[in-house]
């Protein structure tokens, strides 16, 4: 295409590329379509969750409006056994499995930068991988950096952390790496705004509230007030609880963070801080919440009907929260023993998982709480009135 043509249609590059991508469709957004035929036709579960009335609103099924829908979904699971063209009739409905086999290829496809997304092929192993690799890195660096007398013996006082991994090694590593996760994340996020279609019209705040409010109570996992199908076809709200407690658990983990580089920064008040200060409570209480969320969840899915479930993914999930419940025990345990000669490889074990974390945060599961917040979003602007 000449500058010309650029100048006159308005489209940038980069939405020249998206809107290439987005013509290209795999088979499971091809299924997605006939499934989705199928369930606007027949439309029994339309109160079953966002996912049918905003299905519903639509008489095609693009590809930008399936990933919208993916994203939207929730995975309650309830449509699944409440179908009666699902598996084994020949229809073969299974929303669930399809969804969430579509959520997993809109991850890849927006992923920045480009190709990147291939590492979402194998979720599973680059998590391992990544795990591996970074606590035996920040184990390296301990050693290496650090008179093994002081690595092994109790320290105390102002700073003591520090003796044992130096800050400007900490501020390096974990910045660096949380900085590109969150550049990587946000340009996922455009690439999915604008392959997706954007929102359009001038910006309402009554529809952001009610997305807040859906994210932040995660109500689209209690189905259609019910609950999810966590194990088989009777409800139960076990994974929203779950759910809330990991998420709830993160983000005080986050607060911990941030507020011990308020108090380091800005007050000049150095770890260890004493247990009833802000960043200890935060990190407290947010570990047990991450620790009970995760090994929850770890569990629901282990229990849980392997038949609206897409198996292929499941190793990328079990292996993101099985990094997360290691995060939250490790950090409860350095907590317990910071006063003693076991802080040392604690902390370097708890730093390098930390660290794995953020690097491989643009490309795992993580990414489906912007996505879906996006998602939620768009449908509370579709069901007002413009």
């Amino acid at each position: 295409m000449s500058a010309t043509e650029f100048s006159q249609t308005g489209m940038s590059k980069l939405d020249l590329l998206l809107q290439e991508a987005t013509t290209v469709e795999s088979d499971a957004y091809q299924d997605a379509r006939r499934q989705m035929a199928v369930c606007n036709a027949c439309r029994y579960c339309e109160g079953y969750c966002a996912v049918f009335p905003a299905m519903a609103a639509r008489r095609e099924f693009e590809k930008a409006d399936l990933t919208h829908l993916a994203n939207l979904c929730h995975n309650c699971k309830g449509c699944f056994h409440a179908c009666q063209y699902a598996p084994p009739h020949a229809f073969g409905i299974n929303i669930p499995a399809t969804f969430a086999t579509v959520r997993q290829e809109s991850y890849a496809e927006f992923a920045w930068p480009t190709g990147m997304g291939k590492l979402f092929d194998r979720n599973g192993t680059l998590l391992a991988a990544a795990t591996t690799i970074f606590v035996t890195l920040a184990l390296v660096l301990t050693v290496a950096l650090r008179d093994p007398a002081v690595l092994f013996s109790a320290q105390t006082g102002t700073g003591a952390f520090f003796r044992i991994i130096p800050l400007w090694l900490i501020n390096l590593l974990a910045g660096g790496s949380f900085g590109f996760a969150v550049i990587a994340m946000a340009m996922g996020a455009i690439r999915y705004w604008r392959g997706t279609g954007g929102m359009g019209g001038s910006f309402q705040p009554q529809p952001a509230v009610d997305a807040a409010v859906d994210v932040l109570t995660l109500r689209n996992l209690g189905g259609g007030g019910h609950g999810c199908n966590d194990f088989d076809d009777s409800f139960a709200q076990h994974r929203r609880w779950l759910h809330q407690a990991m998420f709830f658990g993160f983000m005080l983990c986050f607060a911990a963070t941030s507020t011990g580089a308020v108090y380091h920064h800005v007050f000049g008040w150095h770890s260890p801080h004493a247990f009833l200060s802000l960043p200890v409570q935060f990190g407290t209480w947010g570990g047990v919440l991450l620790c009970i969320g995760t090994a929850g969840l770890l569990w629901v899915k282990t229990v849980t009907d392997p038949a609206p479930v897409a198996r292929k993914l499941m190793g990328g999930e079990y292996a993101l929260l099985g990094l997360l419940f290691l995060i939250g025990s490790t950090g409860l345990l350095l907590l317990a023993i910071r006063h003693t000669s076991a802080m040392g490889i604690m902390l370097a074990l708890h730093f390098g998982l930390v660290l794995a974390l953020f690097v491989v945060l643009p490309y795992s599961k993580m990414v489906h709480g912007i996505y879906r917040g996006i998602a939620l979003l768009r449908n509370a602007r579709e069901k007002r009135p413009a």
